[in-house]
């Protein structure tokens, strides 16, 4: 068995693990930097271009998060922006489409109003969208059979922003940037499946089927199976993973842009909106739903065995779910989300989602995007009973991270790196280069530095003590 040594190992290629091995290498003085995946290139799951939603989220438009969140997505996204802007592949990777959030409705239409009036200092090009400013944008949302529709509308949105990301080009530009630093020993590894991970005298060793990898610091940015990695050494256990399925429709070009839909706040997941797709032309994609489902990647069955050691079902996880389903909206929901996975139905029932963006779609515009659509891990807490949204890391404070990201880890993916970066730098005794990061990445926000204005939510385990080398058993 061959043997690598690094200062920081990086377990998972996509976006978020590139993230972090871009960073490592351009501003640290970390020398020997690994980075490994299962698959045979970087991005071939979540951040695989047909995988998820392609968007760039800035908080502007995303009806379920605050004023405090949607600041802190900005920060995250103007991180993003800054780098793939500088790139010479940058029409590739980052595109500008326009983007609005419709109300439909008298409810709707007021809620949107009053957002307006909250969030409107803080996006300058926000804007309060009618009737007839919707059409000139998006006529196929406020038009129907050649006049308005009956309907109330309202719309926020703006028309000359970065709005839609390529994440797998983004990942394989974080890694080509990476490895450019001739000063550093910067390695991809591919093809490599992580069996295990080991503590022996202070240094973390990765087994897999040919390879052992030996690292002073490791980050684990895997999905799912960042939390099966976890428990395999004793943290986390008190986490269960609830893995979130999202499919797709596609139509012919109905939209120009992003339209997305006021969020229901009774349900923990965001509403359907259309985008256009970067990498298919000619056409408007719908969705996503949402639907549970017992495998950690979409479309592997592979992973059930994955699934069932970090599910980890007790009476806690039961209790968590039982509220879920007596919750009306949420029971609804879930149920209406299943018959959009069944073949002779499915169509029939999306439709009317669809329709409340553009009206005039008809039941032969949809298709069903096969092969399309990503996992979402989202975390359930044992200790408190809850289901937990938003982005969640375990920091054991001994040298290993282990993140899990649903929606929006690819926008956050360099300010969740920078989190990560700042702990792997303090654990090493290294250092970062501040003034270089702050110029290419912070832009006028080169004020704020460390995670005072992190948007993840950082779930810290308790240390476990391990025999310095012996595994912990995941069954504890």
């Amino acid at each position: 068995m061959s043997t690598h040594q690094y200062d920081l190992l990086i377990i998972g290629a996509g976006v978020s693990g590139t993230a972090l091995l871009y960073l490592a290498s351009r501003y640290t003085d970390i020398k020997h930097i690994g980075i490994i995946d299962k698959y045979a290139a970087p991005a071939r799951v979540n951040s695989l271009s047909s995988n998820n939603s392609q968007t760039l989220h800035c908080g502007d438009i995303e009806t379920n998060y605050t004023l405090d969140k949607a600041l802190k997505v900005q920060r995250a996204a103007n991180m993003l922006k800054n780098y793939a802007v500088a790139q010479a592949d940058a029409h590739h990777i980052i595109f500008k489409y326009p983007k609005m959030v419709l109300g439909v409705g008298e409810d709707e239409c007021r809620q949107l109003r009053e957002r307006f009036e909250v969030f409107s200092p803080h996006y300058p090009n926000l804007k309060l969208l009618d009737k007839k400013a919707i059409a000139r944008i998006e006529p196929a949302v406020a038009m129907l059979d050649g006049r308005f529709r009956e309907d109330e509308i309202v719309a926020l949105g703006s028309t000359n922003e970065y709005t839609a990301v390529n994440y797998e080009a983004l990942s394989n530009s974080f890694v080509r940037q990476a490895k450019s630093d001739t000063s550093k020993h910067v390695d991809l590894h591919l093809d490599e499946y992580v069996k295990h991970i080991k503590i022996d005298h202070q240094r973390f060793l990765v087994e897999t089927r040919h390879t052992c990898y030996q690292t002073r610091a490791i980050v684990v940015c895997a999905g799912g199976h960042s939390l099966k990695l976890a428990h395999d050494l004793g943290y986390g256990l008190h986490y269960s993973c609830l893995p979130v399925a999202g499919s797709y429709y596609f139509t012919p070009a109905v939209l120009k842009g992003k339209v997305y839909t006021v969020q229901n706040d009774a349900l923990p997941f965001a509403a359907i909106h259309g985008d256009p797709d970067v990498l298919v032309p000619g056409k408007t994609r719908f969705g996503p739903t949402a639907l549970v489902l017992p495998i950690l990647e979409r479309y592997n069955l592979s992973t059930m065995p994955d699934f069932l050691q970090v599910f980890r079902f007790d009476k806690r996880v039961a209790k968590v779910l039982l509220d879920l389903i007596r919750n009306r909206d949420i029971r609804n929901y879930m149920l209406k989300n299943m018959l959009f996975e069944i073949p002779l139905v499915r169509k029939w029932l999306f439709l009317k989602d669809a329709r409340k963006i553009a009206p005039s779609l008809n039941f032969g515009d949809l298709k069903f995007a096969q092969n399309v659509g990503g996992i979402r891990p989202q975390l359930i807490d044992k200790d408190h009973q809850k289901l937990l949204l938003g982005e969640a890391k375990i920091d054991t404070g001994i040298g290993a991270i282990f993140n899990m990201t649903p929606s929006p880890g690819g926008t956050s993916c360099l300010e969740n790196a920078e989190i990560d970066l700042r702990t792997v730098v303090q654990h090493l005794g290294a250092s970062i280069d501040e003034a270089a990061f702050k110029k290419d990445l912070l832009g006028e926000d080169h004020r704020h530095t460390g995670t005072d204005f992190t948007l993840s939510l950082i779930h810290i385990s308790e240390p476990t003590r391990l025999n310095s080398t012996s595994r912990m058993p995941s069954s504890a």
